[in-house]
């Protein structure tokens, strides 16, 4: 890839059940936006090749938040299994062009497209190393796993999803700082403001 810059592809995890919460996270609105689409919009605005929402509970109505969004709609079919099969789906439906894959979730209500480009063009100065979010503590997503990651990526299983594999390849990772994402909504009361 020399000489060029690195393509990535973006993967909106949005197929969970947010049994914890009782209602679907990814519906939930923040400034008058459901946090899917405020995801979805800020992955888009990394310039990617491809934006996968990848889908399994409340799918039908998760889509129609996005649907008018230049998206590829993605149902995995064994979201129920954890979030390595969701992120699986994504990656193996990324383009095979793309040196790389931006992994947003959408529960996290602080999270800003100036994040999303910072980590882009990070991942874009050394496309072989992932590059991750950190806060709280954590080094986790929103992060872009390189192509030489995807094998890895298509082992994951249950819930292990993205960070657990950062974790393992720590050495591998270069993280950017993001505060703003230490609090995601996952139980009642986690709602900003609440």
């Amino acid at each position: 890839m020399t000489g060029t810059v690195a393509r990535h592809a973006a993967i909106v995890l949005a197929a969970g059940s947010s049994s914890r919460l009782g209602y679907p996270k990814q519906l939930y609105v923040v400034e008058g936006e459901p946090l899917v689409r405020r995801a979805t919009r800020a992955a888009l605005a990394t310039n990617p090749a491809a934006v996968l929402v990848v889908l399994g509970a409340h799918a039908d109505a998760v889509y129609a938040a996005v649907a008018d969004l230049p998206v590829q709609r993605l149902d995995c079919a064994d979201w129920s299994a954890g979030m390595g099969a969701t992120l699986r789906a994504g990656v193996l439906a990324a383009p095979q062009d793309c040196g790389g894959a931006l992994v947003v979730l959408c529960d996290q209500h602080g999270l800003d497209a100036a994040h999303l480009q910072s980590l882009v063009r990070t991942w874009q100065a050394t496309p072989e190393r992932a590059v991750a979010s950190a806060y709280a503590e954590v080094v986790g997503v929103p992060a872009v796993l390189p192509r030489g990651w995807f094998d890895a990526v298509r082992e994951l299983t249950g819930d292990r999803g993205a960070r657990d594999l950062l974790r393992s390849r720590a050495s591998s990772v270069t993280t950017v700082s993001a505060p703003q994402l230490a609090f995601d909504l996952d139980r009642p009361g986690d709602e900003p403001g609440a």
